[in-house]
């Protein structure tokens, strides 16, 4: 992936309210509706929308309206890629998307843990880190 040429990049800062998403929204679909597909464009939009209320939701909930989320998009000829970066407490997200499909023969029948299975199918890659700076990124990843 690191030989492809970008095509487009745009960082966006929110605070943390549900109401932002219709912001993100605007701004994901303004950078990205040149460079790929209706359909990758759609499947991506829900893939950041399940993201970015997962970080309202969970992540921050017990955070000041006034905590940053901080989003990136890059899009290279290949591969589109977003992240969205929290100041939540650490999560792991192998073992939280585990849980759900052990839980539930069909996890998209039961709202818990949702997000995260549409997250999951809906991107090529998909994987949460910590950064030094206490900062946590989801990354997600999808070939156009």
């Amino acid at each position: 992936m690191s030989n492809a040429a970008l095509l487009a990049q745009s960082n966006l800062q929110v605070k943390t309210a549900l109401t932002s998403l219709e912001e993100v929204l605007f701004w994901f679909e303004k950078t990205t509706s040149n460079f790929i597909p209706a359909d990758i464009l759609h499947q991506c939009q829900i893939a950041l929308t399940e993201g970015f209320t997962n970080v309202v939701r969970h992540a921050h909930r017990s955070l000041p309206e006034t905590t940053p989320i901080e989003l990136e998009v890059r899009i290279f000829s290949p591969w589109i890629e977003i992240k969205i970066w929290d100041r939540g407490e650490p999560f792991n997200l192998e073992k939280a998307l585990e849980s759900v499909r052990q839980m539930h023969a069909d996890p998209l029948e039961h709202e818990g843990g949702r997000g995260l299975i549409f997250m999951s199918k809906l991107t090529d890659e998909l994987y949460y880190i910590r950064l030094d700076d206490q900062r946590n990124c989801l990354v997600m990843r999808k070939q156009i």
